[in-house]
């Protein structure tokens, strides 16, 4: 002799709502995976445009560092700006 088996009930109008509140927020988060993952995207290809322009950056920030020195600083280098002029014996002289 067999046991009879309940019949499974319909879901509720709660049931029914529950699982399409349960569908929705699924979808969202896939949609929001996506954008996620399109964004972490968009970031690396920044970091890698910003990462080529190291060198030039390094560039600009020694000579921004040599501008920014005191001038005594420099003649003790060795360097001398060009629109400062000394006598070094080099140039001639004429008197009359």
């Amino acid at each position: 002799m067999s046991t009879p088996t309940p019949k499974a009930a319909p879901p509720t109008v709660f049931e029914q709502q529950r699982e399409e509140l349960v569908r929705e927020i699924a979808v969202g988060m896939e949609q929001v995976l996506q954008n996620i993952n399109r964004l972490n995207r968009n970031l690396e290809s920044i970091i890698a445009v910003g990462n080529e322009f190291g060198s030039v950056e390094a560039l600009w920030s020694q000579f921004e560092n040599f501008m920014g020195r005191p001038r005594d600083e420099v003649e003790e280098s060795g360097s001398r700006p060009k629109d400062e002029h000394h006598d070094d014996g080099d140039s001639e002289t004429h008197e009359k």
